[in-house]
């Protein structure tokens, strides 16, 4: 048993102080590294170390920065932890040569590629009778001519690898309501992303609470820890890239299906598997997979499945015993972006107040609030005017 193994925290946010909090409670050090000096997770008092390295873009000066790391800290087999997409793809690509001196938490490429590309996720998907969103993959524009006249309006334009795309655009699709709208969308798309890379999918009719993500440690093709909720709340509220509001449910379905999904991936670790509810068939279809931590993780946590200590356990060779229940009905809140969805939607009269009230009774686990570590949440409050001013 080595308990005096440590995790490297790789990425920001909320996802990473779900992290840090969890493990930094049960006394395992921790080190942060983000390329962003404007870090939350920096100021948590689980927070041993704060480092900047290179970014995900420079992967080879990633791989000797990480190298140079651990024989300089003396941190050789610690456990590396990804947030986000960008740090799932570098770590795996580059496992062979960073298992030298760490523990890499993320699969290697062949099988990771299944789920950081929604093409390949779909393609299992429809293999083993998954259902998803009904999906045209136009080579070029000629393609997306000829199909213009055909398909079923609204669509969006939704990229492959989702963190290229949103990186030079800031948004997770591009919608279009009409013929010219899907043109114009693909232009511009093509111009950011690769077309082989470009998807023309139906919208799900339906708001985010319909909206719901199965969440899982895998290991061996059997779930050593599950968890499933609903995102009623998200920004932007129709495509969002973050959930502000979440619920935890019981949702039996899920679990099969995602269980399934995973197991023919061969995957191992921590993930996200999101799904909208149809109604106009009564079915799931499946959205995305997330090779990692999502962003409301610490939700599970409050409910009595703490992933991260899970992998963590697994990872320096600790039995694990497998959580198959968890606490419903309470409710995930991440306060500032929370309420400016709530300002947009009472003011587009899509909700009121009352409604916005009634839905924050009962119990709750906050984003970043924490009165036994409240350095973060003073901190994400004195960077908010930067933050609104650069989005």
């Amino acid at each position: 048993m080595k308990k005096d193994v440590g995790v490297v925290v790789i990425g920001n946010h909320v996802q990473a102080l779900g992290i840090i909090r969890s493990l930094g409670r049960r006394n395992i050090p921790i080190y942060l590294l983000h390329d962003d000096n404007l870090c939350i997770g920096r100021f948590s008092r689980y927070t041993k170390r704060y480092i900047k390295p290179p970014g995900a873009s420079n992967e080879v000066d990633f791989v000797d920065f990480m190298i140079e790391l651990a024989n300089k800290e003396q941190i050789e087999g610690w456990i590396l932890m990804p947030t986000s997409d960008a740090w799932v793809y570098v770590l795996s690509k580059h496992k062979g040569t960073l298992e030298e001196y760490y523990t890499v938490s993320t699969p290697s490429w062949d099988i990771v590629k299944f789920a950081y590309n929604k093409k390949l996720t779909y393609q299992i998907a429809e293999k083993i009778g998954i259902p998803i969103p009904k999906t045209i993959y136009p080579e070029n524009l000629d393609a997306v001519y000829g199909i213009a006249s055909d398909i079923d309006f609204p669509v969006i334009i939704k990229p492959a690898i989702v963190d290229r795309f949103y990186k030079k655009t800031k948004t997770k699709v591009f919608k279009a309501k009409t013929k010219d709208e899907l043109i114009q969308a693909y232009i511009k798309a093509s111009q950011v992303i690769d077309p082989s890379e470009i998807m023309v999918q139906e919208v799900i009719p339906g708001g985010p609470d319909l909206l719901y993500s199965f969440c899982s440690f895998l290991k061996d093709g059997k779930a050593m820890g599950i968890f499933t909720g609903r995102r009623s709340r998200q920004r932007p509220m129709d495509f969002g890239s973050a959930s502000t509001f979440v619920e935890s449910v019981y949702m039996p379905e899920l679990i099969d299906l995602g269980t399934n999904l995973l197991r023919t991936m061969n995957y191992y670790g921590l993930s996200e598997v999101e799904f909208k509810n149809d109604v106009r068939g009564s079915e799931f279809k499946l959205l995305d997979v997330n090779a990692r931590t999502w962003l409301w993780h610490s939700l599970s946590i409050r409910c009595g499945v703490d992933f991260p200590y899970l992998l963590y356990k697994d990872m320096i060779g600790e039995e694990v015993v497998p959580v198959a229940s968890f606490k419903e009905n309470v409710k995930f809140m991440h306060i500032y972006t929370d309420l400016g969805i709530m300002v947009k939607e009472v003011l587009s009269r899509n909700m009121t107040l009352r409604d916005y009230i009634l839905s924050l009774r009962g119990e709750k686990e906050f984003a970043v609030f924490s009165l036994n570590d409240p350095l973060p949440f003073i901190a994400e409050s004195l960077m908010l005017p930067y933050l609104w001013v650069i989005r």
